[in-house]
């Protein structure tokens, strides 16, 4: 839904939002910020700014001030379980407030480099989805080169449930996990660090408004449950993860962090830069009937062009800049948010308002793309040379991964998502 809060021509009184790159008037994302000093409370990325919503409620119009309420306090479930109707009747008042025409209030806004950002939402459960069909390939063909896609993967949205607990925020260290790891060439397994730590580029999915247990969403009606998107990076231990995963998929090689963008940006931010999901290739199945809807076909894909660097130790100390990575876009997703919804309650699970799923890796089609270092590396065995002559199979300590996304098409401001960053440190002593 196109309305007056996305109007490209549209200014802000505070200055270092006209023609930001990520947080214009046009986007208003919600996070949950600390002042130094001061108690977590909801707020609203503007600029180089956050407007403190407690602080803004005596001046937004009457429909919206439960809704900022909602928004205010220390994690945003009680927002995500709104409605859009809500969501868009806050970020009209929030638009008409901060608009270059409405009366600066500048006590109402924290420089956001003086602020720390945290977590959202409390995440009750955390899901990882395994959508993108481009890392599918990739990943199986390096394992089972003449099938590498497994037979149900164009059948069902595939995942598995993730550890909650240790999702962080941007910018908390992340401890290299140790766990039993069992190359080929070693008879037995044995203990200690991961020796091939890997990033994963996917997007993060908000839910919104939940559902009652053993009532599954159907498709059409998807999009309501859905309250935002993030960034998210789902750290991977390759050599732990390859030893345990057979045969109930991941644990510690997934469960030791997961890295996400602080901003929920929300479907009404995103409304400009919907797309047609891409047509399957021929012969592929159709999905079957509760997770085909014509309406989600035509619009529920998303473009979003993705990012990744690596900044190693070398590249900071030699003054060189961070070395890009992959190039991706969410519109290489072979399943919609919507079919990932509907298959994940299809069953009868309940969602809660601040669950959160990862889309799963979403790699391009090209090498340049490649959201993973198991992809570009070939597993490891073609390193990847850096402008400081290092050299990487997989992430040492000190590397730091940085996921950033945008939209932009024409007729739209561009908007974006922060960054999502994380410095691998050194595993705890075994």
């Amino acid at each position: 839904m196109i309305d007056a809060t996305h109007q490209p021509s549209r200014r802000s009184w505070v200055a270092s939002a006209n023609g930001h790159a990520d947080f214009p008037i046009q986007n208003l994302p919600f996070g949950v910020f600390s002042p130094h000093g001061a108690r977590p409370r909801g707020g609203v990325a503007i600029g180089d700014a956050i407007l403190d919503l407690e602080a803004a409620i005596p001046h937004l119009a009457r429909p919206a001030q439960a809704v900022a309420e909602a928004a205010s306090g220390t994690a945003l479930n009680p927002l995500l379980a709104q409605g859009a109707a809500e969501r868009r009747a806050l970020r009209a008042a929030l638009a008409d407030l901060l608009d270059a025409a409405a009366p600066p209030r500048p006590e109402l806004l924290h420089r956001a480099a003086d602020c720390t950002l945290h977590l959202p939402a409390r995440i009750g459960d955390y899901t990882d989805f395994f959508a993108g069909i481009h890392h599918a390939n990739n990943t199986g063909r390096q394992f089972r080169p003449d099938n590498p896609l497994l037979p149900n993967y164009k059948y069902v949205p595939v995942a598995y449930h993730g550890r909650a607990s240790s999702v962080v925020a941007s910018g908390a260290p992340v401890r290299r996990p140790n766990g039993q790891r069992k190359p080929a060439a070693e008879t037995v397994p044995t203990f200690g660090p991961s020796r091939n730590l890997d990033y994963e580029l996917e997007l993060g999915i908000w839910i919104g408004p939940g559902n009652k247990l053993g009532e599954p969403i159907p498709i059409a009606e998807a999009g309501a449950h859905v309250g935002g998107f993030c960034l998210l990076n789902d750290w991977s231990a390759r050599d732990i993860q390859g030893w345990e995963y057979q045969p109930l998929g991941p644990f510690l090689g997934k469960n030791f962090c997961t890295t996400i963008s602080p901003w929920i940006v929300t479907p009404e931010a995103l409304a400009p830069f919907r797309i047609a999901q891409p047509p399957r290739p021929e012969g592929d199945p159709a999905p079957l009937a509760y997770l085909w809807d014509a309406a989600d076909q035509r619009g529920g894909g998303l473009d979003i062009d993705l990012e990744v660097l690596l900044l190693t130790p070398g590249l900071r100390e030699q003054g060189l800049v961070a070395h890009r990575l992959t190039r991706s876009s969410a519109r290489h997703l072979y399943w919609t948010v919507a079919q990932m919804v509907a298959h994940h309650t299809g069953g009868g699970c309940n969602l809660q308002p601040g669950d959160l799923f990862g889309s799963g890796t979403i790699s391009a089609p090209s090498a340049d793309g490649f959201g993973s270092l198991l992809e570009i590396t070939n597993g490891g065995r073609q390193p990847l040379a850096l402008e400081s002559g290092e050299t990487r199979r997989f992430l040492e300590d000190g590397d730091e991964i940085i996921l950033r996304g945008w939209c932009e098409a024409p007729g739209a401001a561009r908007i974006g998502f922060g960054e999502c960053r994380g410095v691998v440190g050194p595993a705890p002593p075994v």
